[in-house]
């Protein structure tokens, strides 16, 4: 790779750049890692990047106007090429980077890199899709997808969002033009020290990233340290979730169920738009594309306003957590002479037994008259016995669950969807609980807990199925 025309303290960090050339720029927390992560990128030290980022975040001002402008100051020799896709829409991020180019402000930080003035007489080039650094070999360059690059060098390539919309996504033609673009124009022009930055919003499992996800190393990235030993083989993948689900890391610490930029999108916003449409929101919002087809139970539910009058007795079903990671998902539950059943309350944590017990004890006591029936694996039967002290009022027993976690699963989904009915505000009421329903996946491995799976199959098993009888029986529930 050249070297840098100018060295690391010589010129502001891209943030910085960023709050100059922009004074109304609103930045939430985690746009402090984002354009850290970008600046990284502009620097060399890391040469193939993957960005994922909800809609409406910033993500297109940072890495498609700020970033190219930033890395041309940098290096005036650099051939830079800003794809999406449409070329109307790329010439658009062109055009944004030349104005920014244009000012005085840039050109105080920057004064080894200029472009021709609009409508001057100059031997330099300057239209939509091309623009000339003078008296250099660097140009900045927009490409439409399946748009053609025949002849020009590529030293960086800033591709965002290659898709227009969940149709052209959706679309098995189109995603297989958009691939076999990025390998036969793409990746064509470039060369061995040439750099790669993708800033999508997710569409599809097999959108490019899919794609790449499938066929080249990409690797996590978790951790600062990941960006000062990056060789440049492989991809480094920074995917942040609109409300936070995965673990928290270095770069990404916010607590669970925390929102990305909640000054803009609230969770009280998001989960609006999650009840909406959740696959969409999976995709798009989450960063974990799934197709329709791909979910177990999806968003087929029954829901109900209120319960009906004529009602045979209310329960309760508790799967304590099985490892320290794993979720404890309590439900409870009316059940009607037809077998159709009611979830009224639910308790889902991954807070320790001592915190569980009491907010399952609470529900209870929230609740009329149940039996409650534990799965005594990992530590259950001392979970019950608790939650029983609790509760004196309230029938508990447990038993030890020994059939396949996964058969049960899959074989018992249909009676799940059939007659298990959800409160119409079941989404707002427990959005994390209602996220790993609607988002399990018919890939038992694809899933990362199988708790509310696990539950749900249980009450089915014990209301319909007739699976748990026996068991039942010899705890002397009624049921």
């Amino acid at each position: 790779m050249e070297r840098v025309c100018v060295e690391r303290g010589e010129v502001p960090p891209f943030a910085e750049f960023a709050e100059r050339m922009c004074p109304d720029l609103e930045m939430g927390g985690f746009h402090a890692a984002y354009y850290r992560v970008l600046e990284a990128f502009a620097w060399g030290d890391v040469r193939r990047l993957i960005v994922t980022v909800p809609p409406q975040h910033g993500k297109s001002l940072g890495a498609t106007t700020l970033l190219p402008a930033y890395m041309l100051g940098l290096e005036p020799d650099l051939r830079i090429a800003i794809a999406s896709y449409s070329a109307a829409l790329a010439n658009r991020f062109n055009k944004r980077v030349q104005r920014m180019m244009d000012s005085a402000l840039y050109r105080a930080m920057f004064p080894e890199t200029s472009i021709k003035h609009a409508g001057a007489r100059s031997d330099y080039v300057r239209t939509a899709d091309r623009a000339e650094v003078i008296g250099r070999n660097g140009e900045l360059l927009s490409v439409g997808r399946e748009g053609s690059l025949t002849g020009n060098r590529v030293d960086v390539f800033v591709l965002d969002d290659l898709y227009k919309d969940a149709l052209e996504a959706n679309s098995p033609l189109i995603r297989d033009n958009c691939w076999e673009w990025y390998t036969s124009v793409v990746r064509t022009r470039m060369h061995n020290a040439s750099r790669e930055l993708i800033v999508f919003t997710r569409w599809h499992e097999e959108d490019l990233i899919g794609k790449l996800l499938e066929k080249e190393r990409v690797t996590e990235l978790t951790s600062w340290s990941q960006l000062e030993r990056d060789g440049g083989n492989g991809w480094l993948l920074l995917n942040f979730e609109a409300v936070k689900r995965s673990p928290p890391t270095e770069i990404d610490p916010r607590a669970e169920g925390e929102p990305l930029w909640g000054e803009r999108h609230s969770a009280a916003l998001l989960a609006e738009r999650m009840k909406l449409d959740p696959y969409r929101f999976e995709c798009m919002y989450q960063g974990h594309p799934s197709a329709a087809q791909g979910l177990l139970y999806g968003d087929r539910f029954t829901r109900y306003d209120a319960l009906p009058q004529e009602l045979v007795r209310y329960a309760n079903y508790t799967d304590t957590a099985d490892t320290g990671d794993d979720y404890l998902c309590s439900v409870c539950y009316a059940v009607d002479a037809g077998q159709g059943i009611y979830v009224t309350d639910v308790v889902y944590s991954r807070e320790g037994m001592e915190v569980t017990e009491e907010l399952v004890a609470a529900m209870l006591r929230r609740t009329p008259q149940c039996d409650v029936l534990v799965e005594s694996n990992n530590g259950g039967r001392g979970f019950a016995r608790a939650v029983s002290r609790l509760c004196p009022h309230h029938q508990v027993g447990w038993f030890c669950q020994t059939a396949n976690k996964e058969a049960r699963i899959l074989s018992n989904a249909s009676a799940v969807i059939r007659n298990i009915r959800m409160p119409s505000d079941w989404v707002e009421r427990w959005p994390e609980f209602a996220h790993d329903v609607l988002s399990y996946r018919r890939t038992f491995r694809a899933n990362r807990w199988h708790d509310v799976a696990d539950v749900l199959t249980g009450i089915a098993e014990r209301e319909v199925c007739g699976t748990l009888a026996k068991r039942i029986r010899a705890l002397g529930f009624k049921k």
